[in-house]
């Protein structure tokens, strides 16, 4: 990612918020998550969490800590420029594992969470 020059003092967002907001977007998406689903994970609303992913409003430190931490990547990877990234090097089972991550976190129940560890384990066995 380029560094630009530092705007004036002004709090408007730049690039590199949409940019972010983008990136938590995109993940958010991938993840098969709602607006509200991650806002209601995040103690925000939806509508902040939409504004957060168009740039409209800026992410603190803390908040992008935070996002990143409920949607499992390293803070890095929410200033990644997809248009840096060679797609062809991307792990395509990537996807797939954050699904199965994301249902796994979603449950709650110990018993649902012990079927699921004896299906995959049933599924990688056979």
């Amino acid at each position: 990612m380029r560094h630009e020059p530092r705007q004036s003092s002004s709090r408007a967002p730049t690039r590199v918020d949409q940019l972010v907001g983008g990136k938590i977007r995109a993940l958010r998406i991938a993840q098969n998550r709602t607006l509200a689903e991650l806002g209601s994970e995040l103690g925000i609303s939806h509508q902040q969490l939409q504004k957060y992913e168009t740039g409209t409003n800026r992410l603190s430190a803390g908040m992008l800590s935070v996002v990143a931490e409920a949607l499992r990547v390293p803070i890095a990877d929410l200033f990644e420029d997809e248009s840096d990234v060679d797609k062809s090097t991307l792990d395509p089972a990537l996807k797939v594992r954050a699904q199965c991550h994301d249902w796994i976190e979603r449950t709650k129940s110990t018993e649902k969470l012990e079927t699921m560890a004896r299906v995959l384990k049933a599924l990688s066995t056979g």
